[in-house]
């Protein structure tokens, strides 16, 4: 008996391991692995599908066919197990053993293995210390390698060097055999056998410390790195070139018969049969003692057949099978995202799982789904045989099995049963951050498809267009546990990304509220008072009332004070009947003034984080759902439906183009005359199109928004329109004003793909329709738009890839590191306009310091205080403008983030859990919407033809106005403040002295105001000259030129129209005389005592030097004043920049690159003084204030921001490019480059409406910073 169930017990292999080791095997290895060895390349006789013996699915090497079954029959069945039959050599036993028995094939000739020679690094280039080309050309035989030096004293003949053919032959001659050379893997190999592992890694040692030059420090580290890992892990060096070649067992490699007598077989096959055939054909040329060339050929082609099976179309061509396709080797079934490892071990297939197409399912309460009734069937099916066999209804699995196949009505009482409290996850592909997979406890439906409920949309980025969607179902208590209390819809009410409400209504829901809410002049019933609400909806019930009348009625509100007591409050309010109405739903402790406007969108967000603030979870979830119940049934009952007359056209929109075209004209002749240039005009012509469309857009609005109404009174008055189209812009259900113009105003300019304006526009818009030569204009940009949105879906999808893997390790570890750190946080102004408040910015966020009141100094929150909406409001009413609050980048803890740097977790609402993985979260918020952002790469058009027309600020407030310490200016004879600081800005503070505003001023530009002067609102500031940057001198004094010669560093220019002469200063070396190469014209100024004047408090000369086209604006020998223009530069001639936009600009800013043609930033403070010109570059020192000197080589066409004798500032722009981050990392430090990335990646997002918090590019900004530099490596090995 024992013995029988010895034969049934099955082969188990349960080794434990805990850790696995990569390594390379050894040729003895390699045999050890092997059953035996493949000689031939056949596969199987196609005539008895049965194996040939010796080739590639040989059974006496692999296993048998079938189980327990020999090839020629011989033996069968278990008994004769373990028998090896004497007739055609195959070992009884499992057939599976197929799957693990490898094969070897004995190369003729040892040949490199590709992954150590081609991947780079070339593992060997740096263990043999040879260049990869040289190695290459010793391995394909173009080349002789020199193995062994002898005794010969020769430059040629040294270890390692290559000899050519004919170089080889003169040497052999020369010297004899007192060296040896060799071709080919076998001189590699050679080579490798003679190196002695320990002497090499001492020599580099010695080499390491003697050595100066960080280049050579670098090479001899890396090659250090390789030899001690070879010795440390006992791998011969050798072993990288092959000797013995294993094969996969067949079962891997299968060979499959399809219909019709032809075979599928893996590619696998294909390579390895390439490799035994010129394996065989070495072979015999090699005993048939083959002319040399033919030999090394056939060598070249068999290290090509392993290169291509074990990598292929690494080196050269690709090996491609019979229809041109290339074949997939061994490396590829593994790597990349179709490989072994991302698609197999970490995406597999899973049961209890379905799929089916989702439709809207209005009835269902947010955290339930519909579930199609045969699909929950067979999701259920263990639960429900399990309980058959409890009920007693069946006895066996067969017969439950049965029942169930034959749908009895039992079965679907116990479906109803199972799947109560039993909630299913739903999830939509792509899953691009964490709620694209909810919880919902599912509702038996009939019909096929899943039933999903409207609100939870906007989360899975859903749509019922066609959508499908998966359904996984938990199984262990565990699970569904964690799927109720994490993952169930109506607890995912936030979104992780930015702290707001991803439950908002949208679309048809908006445009129902919008409508009950609105007000219409002279409605039904206008002016009634009503003593409750049941009595207005009897009114409205019985037709006394219009939904958007405005009615005087009692509502009563409950108030919850602080310590949670309810009070009742009844008010009078005038409202209209749709708003009372609706207040009947408002939670407990919402005031009804959130209810008493006209809900659009941004309203209705604004209502349900205000529910969820006050009321908690659970009430916002109901009132969520009853706002969705609400909008459909007034959408329904609105019946809001739009016509071609509904897109009224403006009047005046005939004159506008008009206008604009007279204007374009204008230009077209001043371009004729030659008064501008082709950019200018192309520019002009642009900008006059854009702005032209803008008002025709603006008086289209106008006109579609207001209408005008008689009111009770039969007086004549204005309203906001009832227009179909323009309510459901304004209300933000759908559509823009955008969109709106292109129907009914003009549609205006069109881009080209590579995104450069057209600069004729489309004047029509779609109501008028489209002309042929319009629709071919509007399809170039349309198509782009298209391609666009395919390549950006898969650049984003890689963007959140990199993303997550950088942070994924990242964790809230500790609840607090007690840091004192953090970064300070002000309202974030742009252009004067507040971009984003001060108390957005800080919401959430845990205080550094205490934060005082600022009049009487009492602490109004201690350090470490979470600042929730109450806090930032006290704040914001106080008037603190800036706050110190704790960030994720000066955390200290050692692995991971604390919660107190870290603060709320946006998707909870409530300070982070230790555990949470914010590292992903991080990379998921930034990346989902990076399928929003546009792709495309601005060119200067309609972008920045805009900004430069700006020639002022003004405020936009009313305070006091305050300069930064780094503005600085001179009065000129005017008695004008003239600004000469490049980076001055001015600030405009209210009575709490908390800053409103505040605006860069351009160098040269007059100041109207002065420091601590009161402003009124839209009060100018300061202006300039637009088109011309000014030089300025700073001192008085008579003007002295220097090297300024005509035809030489100027040129003369005589103006056409006005007959005028003007200096420019040309570039020297265009001209002939050799002798003015490197000067530049420049100016000194001279006293009354006829000296040089000089800078105070240093012995250099005031010399202004003036850069390539400026325009000269004094004569030689002019008395000049201070804040006297002495040349302006014209503001065409600075070189338009491609502004990167959207995804890949974000991509650019986590990756850090350098930009090209960077801006340069000061190293130092110091005075700037020019120096001699060298090479076509500008020479530019700055003195530092221990008079160290500091030199900057500038290529000339770049554009120099500072002036001879300016003071900058560390880490201040010197030449005008983009910022490299790097630099602002050496020089300002941390903060500001985590400002600079967060500022910079916030515009690209703010551009397209998506609102991120900080914190996660905060989070980001700390994983790139891991990087650290060993200053004491100790006594590592470092």
């Amino acid at each position: 008996m024992k013995a029988l169930l010895e034969l049934f017990k099955q082969v188990q292999q349960n080794e434990e391991f805990d850790a696995i080791k990569i390594g390379l095997a050894s040729p003895e290895k390699i045999r050890s692995w092997s059953y035996g060895e493949v000689k031939k390349p056949e596969t199987i006789n196609y005539r008895t599908f049965k194996p040939e013996r010796d080739g590639l699915f040989c059974a006496r090497i692999f296993g048998p066919i079938k189980d327990y079954e020999c090839v020629c029959g011989k033996y069968k069945r278990l008994k004769h197990r373990g028998v090896i039959c004497e007739k055609c050599g195959v070992e009884v036993t499992l057939a599976k053993v197929r799957r693990e028995r490898m094969g070897h094939i004995e190369l003729a000739s040892p040949v490199a293995h590709i992954w150590f020679l081609k991947s780079l690094p070339s593992r060997l280039g740096l263990v043999l210390d040879m260049t990869l080309r040289d190695i290459e050309r010793v391995l394909y035989f173009e080349a002789y390698v020199v193995t062994d030096e002898g005794m010969v004293v020769d430059e040629k003949i040294k270890r390692g060097k290559l000899l050519t053919e004919d170089d080889y032959i003169a040497k052999v001659e020369e010297h004899g055999d007192d060296f040896s050379a060799m071709m080919g893997a076998e001189g590699i190999r050679a080579l490798l056998r003679s190196l002695d592992l320990n002497r090499e890694i001492d020599t580099l040692r010695k080499d390491l410390e003697a050595t100066t030059s960080d280049a050579k420090v670098k090479k001899i580290a890396k090659r250090l790195k390789v030899l001690d890992g070879f010795k440390s892990s006992n791998i011969k060096p050798d072993w990288m070139i092959m000797e013995v070649l294993p094969v996969l067992p067949p079962e891997l490699r299968p060979l499959v018969p399809l219909d019709g007598g032809r075979f599928a077989t893996s590619d696998l096959n294909d390579l390895y049969r390439r490799v035994i055939n010129r394996n065989n054909r070495l072979k015999r040329l090699l005993e048939l003692k083959a002319p040399e060339i033919i030999v090394r050929n056939e060598k070249r082609m068999l290290q090509e057949a392993v290169d291509s099976l074990l990598d292929n179309g690494r080196r050269g061509k690709a090996m491609t099978g019979a229809n041109k396709r290339p074949l997939k080797s061994l490396a590829d079934m593994i790597k990349g995202k179709g490989g072994r490892f991302r698609q197999n071990l970490l995406g597999k297939r899973v049961d209890y799982s379905g799929r089916s197409v989702i439709v809207v399912g209005p009835q269902l309460k947010l955290h339930q789904c519909g579930l199609p009734k045969k699909m929950a069937l067979e999701l259920f099916k263990p639960f429900i045989f399990n309980k058959l066999e409890l009920l007693g209804l069946a006895t066996t699995i067969k017969a439950a099995k049965r029942l169930v196949e034959q749908e009895v009505p039992e079965v679907w009482d116990i479906l109803e049963e199972v799947i109560r409290e039993h909630p299913v996850m739903l999830n939509r592909a792509p899953t691009l951050h964490r709620l694209g997979i909810q919880a919902f406890e599912p509702q038996l439906i009939e019909g096929k498809a899943i039933q999903l409920h409207p609100l939870v949309c906007a989360a899975f980025n859903a749509d019922f267009d066609g959508d499908q969607m998966a359904v996984h179902v938990p199984l262990s208590l565990e699970a569904q546990m964690e799927a109720r209390t994490l993952m169930l819809a109506s607890n995912n009410v936030l979104s992780p990304a930015n702290g707001e409400p991803i439950i908002v209504p949208s679309q048809d829901i908006v445009l129902g509220l919008y409508y009950a809410t609105r007000e219409r002049t002279n409605a039904t019933g206008e002016g009634m008072s009503f003593a409750d609400l049941a009595e207005v909806s009897r009114a409205y019930e019985s037709r006394q009332l219009d939904l958007n009348a405005r009615i005087w009625v009692r509502i009563k509100e409950v108030v919850i004070s602080e310590d949670g007591e309810r009070n009742d409050k009844i008010t009078r309010y005038e409202t209209t009947v749709g708003r009372a109405l609706l207040s009947e739903i408002l939670p407990p402790g919402l005031p009804f003034e959130l209810l008493n406007k006209p809900l659009k969108k941004k309203e209705i967000s604004r209502l349900i984080n205000g529910a969820f603030r006050r009321c908690g979870l659970r009430e916002t979830v109901i009132f969520a759902d009853k706002l969705m119940q609400a909008g459909f049934t007034h959408a329904t009952r609105a019946g809001i439906s739009f016509g071609v007359h509904d897109m009224r056209i403006p009047a005046q929109k005939h004159d506008l183009i008009q206008a604009a075209e007279a204007e374009v004209k204008e230009i077209e002749s001043q371009y004729t005359s030659g008064l501008v240039t082709v950019g200018e005009r192309y520019n002009k012509v642009v900008d006059i199109w854009s702005r032209c469309g803008e008002q025709v857009g603006k008086v289209m609005m106008e006109q579609l928004g207001t209408e005008e109404v008689v009111d009770r009174h039969a007086r004549k008055v204005r309203q906001e329109a009832f227009n179909s189209i323009y309510m459901m812009a304004d209300s933000g259900a759908r559509g823009s004003a955008a969109q709106i113009r292109q129907l009914a105003g003009m549609r205006g300019l069109m881009a080209k793909p590579d995104g450069s304006i057209i600069e004729t526009p489309i004047t029509a818009n779609f109501r008028e329709g489209l002309n042929v030569l319009q629709y071919f204009i509007s399809t170039h940009g349309a198509r782009k738009g298209l391609a666009d949105t395919a390549l950006k879906t898969a650049n984003s999808g890689y963007l959140t890839r990199r993303l997550v893997d950088v942070t994924q390790d990242l964790v809230v570890t500790e609840e607090d590191c007690a840091t004192q750190n953090g970064v300070s946080m002000k309202a974030l102004v742009e252009g004067g306009e507040v971009v984003e408040a001060l108390k957005e910015r800080i919401l959430g966020r845990v205080l550094a310091v205490d934060l005082l009141h600022p009049e009487t100094q009492d602490v109004l929150h201690a350090a470490s205080t979470l600042l929730d909406e109450e806090a930032v409001d006290l704040i914001d009413s106080v008037g603190i403008d800036e706050v110190k609050v704790r960030t994720p980048l000066t955390c200290s803890t050692r692995w991971g983030v604390c919660s107190k740097c870290y603060g709320r977790d946006l998707g909870r609402g409530s300070p982070v859990n230790v555990g949470e993985a914010i590292g992903v979260i991080a990379a998921q918020s930034i990346g989902e919407p990076g399928t929003q952002l546009t792709m495309r790469t601005f060119h200067i058009g309609g972008a920045a033809s805009r900004t430069a027309v700006q020639s002022h600020v003004e405020g936009k407030s009313a305070g006091t106005a305050r300069f930064t310490p780094t503005m600085r200016f001179v009065t000129n004879a005017k008695g004008d403040k003239v600004v000469i600081s490049r980076s001055g800005e001015v600030v405009i503070v209210d009575d709490n002295h908390r800053e409103r505003e505040r605006h860069k001023v351009p160098y040269g530009a007059l100041l109207s105001v002065t420091d601590g002067k009161l402003v009124k609102a839209g009060m100018v500031l300061a202006n300039w000259d637009p088109h011309h940057r000014p030089i300025i001198t700073e001192y008085p004094g008579t003007v002295k030129f220097e090297h300024v010669e005509e035809g030489v560093t100027v040129a003369k220019q005589i103006d056409d129209v006005t007959g005028l002469s003007t200096l420019v200063v040309i570039d020297p070396k265009r001209r002939a005389g050799a002798a003015a190469k490197g000067v530049r014209p420049s100016v000194k100024l001279i006293n009354e005592q006829g000296e040089e004047v000089r800078i105070p408090g240093t012995d250099h000369a005031v010399n202004i030097s003036f850069p390539v086209g400026a325009v000269i604006a004094v004569r030689d020998g002019q008395q000049v004043a201070v804040g006297e223009v002495l040349a302006r530069i014209p503001q065409e001639t600075s070189k338009t920049r491609d502004i990167t936009g959207g995804l890949p600009r974000v991509a650019e800013l986590f990756e850090a690159r350098s930009p090209k043609d960077a801006g340069i930033l000061a190293e130092v403070t110091g005075t700037v003084s020019f120096g001699k010109d060298t090479k076509g570059k500008q020479r530019l020192v700055i003195t530092d204030l221990d008079n160290q000197q500091h030199e900057y080589l500038i290529p000339k066409d770049k554009h120099v921001l500072v002036h001879d004798g300016q003071v900058v500032n560390k880490g201040e722009m010197i030449v005008d490019g983009p910022v490299d981050p790097h630099d602002l990392l050496r020089l300002l430090g941390v903060e500001a480059l985590a400002r600079y990335i967060i500022d910079e990646v916030q515009d690209v997002y703010r551009l397209q409406g998506v609102k991120i918090n900080d914190k996660h590019i905060e989070v980001i900004v700390r994983q790139m910073l891991r990087r650290v530099q060993i200053e004491e490596p100790g006594d590592t090995p470092f």
